[in-house]
């Protein structure tokens, strides 16, 4: 059996309204929100007596969805936002996007900074990388041609 699709990318934030209010700019769309406990999610995580506000966001094209997570209860243990790209685990989200230089621009407004550079690859794509709300770092890829 093989892998169907991949569902969800999640991510844990500090404050859900702000990372809401930036992956909105960058034209996902909130599906809901809602608090998630009980017994059965510490099950399903590993962690007891979690409480965990969530915001399930989808893409434009409805394939990708992106889960984010304020974690209530237990407390948040470690933090990786400020990890450079080539540290170890999930480090960043890749979005294909229309218009690289709006979109910077759009995003900058929201507390966005450039990582880098703008960069051309080939003929193909113009690839940038963001620091978004919480440091998170997020891939820019607009297809060329």
């Amino acid at each position: 059996m093989t892998v169907k699709r991949m569902d969800n990318v999640g991510i844990v934030v500090e404050s859900l309204d702000t990372a809401i209010s930036f992956f909105g700019e960058l034209g996902l769309k909130l599906e809901g929100r809602a608090t998630i406990e009980g017994e059965w999610a510490g099950r399903v995580t590993g962690l007891r007596d979690q409480r965990v506000e969530i915001a399930m966001m989808r893409t434009p094209d409805g394939h990708g969805r992106l889960e984010l997570s304020r974690f209530l209860t237990p407390r948040v243990v470690a933090d990786h936002r400020n990890a450079p790209v080539n540290a170890f685990g999930y480090l960043r989200v890749m979005f294909a996007v229309e218009d690289l230089d709006d979109t910077i621009t759009r995003l900058r407004k929201r507390g966005a900074e450039l990582v880098g550079d703008v960069v051309q690859y080939e003929d193909t794509y113009r690839l940038a990388y963001i620091r978004g709300p919480e440091g998170l770092l997020i891939g820019l890829a607009e297809e060329l041609g």
